[in-house]
């Protein structure tokens, strides 16, 4: 449950305001009476299904990259530091990195990488 809601407690934030903006319109005079149960729960099962399908696409890929990276291979970060010079590090065990639990860190990099932002190159 800890890593749904660190993964995606900014989703489940947009999702509420729209559900509240869905409240909010199915509730005015020019709407039907049935407009806010059909909505909410119309809506409800969209963004439900969309942040499930986006946890598992992302807990997958997390998976795919721990245990490349327990291969050997090298893995493509998001360094979101630097925009316009290296908008990406590369991750290996060769250039002293390492995994603790979900997070790449180095002695050399002052910035630890969490694996859902990472690709296997």
């Amino acid at each position: 449950m800890e890593k749904f809601l660190e993964l995606e407690g900014g989703y489940l934030f947009i999702a509420f305001i729209i559900l509240a903006v869905t409240l909010f319109v199915t509730t005015r005079p020019f709407m039907s009476k049935e407009s806010v149960k059909k909505g909410l729960i119309s809506v409800g099962m969209f963004l439900s299904v969309a942040i499930g399908m986006h946890f598992k696409i992302t807990t997958d890929r997390m998976s795919e990259v721990k245990l490349a990276f327990n291969e050997g291979k090298t893995i493509i970060c998001e360094s979101r530091a630097q925009r316009k010079v290296a908008q990406s590090v590369d991750v290996s065990k060769a250039n002293e990195w390492a995994i603790e639990g979900d997070v790449f860190v180095s002695p050399n990099y002052s910035r630890p990488f969490h694996t859902a932002r990472c690709l296997v190159k």
